[in-house]
């Protein structure tokens, strides 16, 4: 298995949870190729109230903290011929967090037009995981359907619903228990402990 993940970042609502969960991924032994669709530098500054020198995504920006050199890889979301978009890109999976309906009904119907979800298409072909953590309330039949066929065709639907047995008593606890669920989900090895009655 590779030790490169993917992750994709859309104009869905969560931007929060895209933070937190870079941040987590780049504190493990992994390689984050990183994608980041235009309509998400919207989103990151509404909710989170960063903008971005020159309109240009920078990661040590978005995490507000420096990261080591090599550990995130940029990919334009525009890029149909960067090396993700081939199903021959080793990578241990994908992770498009948030994810936008938008992208969420493009990968159910197939027609993926940018980096983002040619990106998932592709795990999905090769039968690499693929986690999609779609933050949208309530859902219309669509959303539903297109999630089901989503599953059914391998990928993890992990909506960003986080748990509460662990008693949270801030924005950032609840946030770590949804990383902790996606990093699971991944098939990563990492060390946050929000676990129901796990004695480790």
């Amino acid at each position: 298995m590779s030790n490169r993940v993917l992750m994709g970042i859309t104009g869905a609502s969560g931007a929060i949870y895209g933070r937190a969960l870079l941040d987590e991924l780049t504190r493990l032994d992994v390689e984050v190729h990183l994608i980041v669709s235009p309509t998400s530098h919207i989103v990151i500054r509404e909710e989170l109230g960063i903008t971005f020198p020159g309109g240009r995504f920078d990661p040590e920006v978005y995490l507000g903290r420096a990261v080591p050199r090599g550990r995130i890889v940029m990919h334009s979301d525009g890029d149909l011929a960067a090396p993700p978009a081939s199903g021959t890109f080793r990578c241990a999976g994908m992770v498009i967090c948030p994810c936008s309906m938008k992208t969420l009904g493009t990968l159910a119907a197939g027609t993926g037009s940018n980096l983002v979800t040619r990106a998932a298409e592709a795990c999905l072909k090769e039968r690499r995981r693929l986690v999609v953590v779609p933050r949208e309330t309530p859902l219309s039949l669509i959303h539903l359907r297109n999630m089901v066929t989503l599953t059914e065709a391998g990928a993890i639907v992990l909506p960003a619903m986080p748990g509460f047995y662990h008693r949270p008593q801030t924005i950032d606890e609840l946030v770590r228990h949804l990383v902790l669920k996606i990093l699971d989900a991944l098939g990563l090895r990492h060390t946050i402990s929000y676990r129901w009655k796990d004695p480790d």
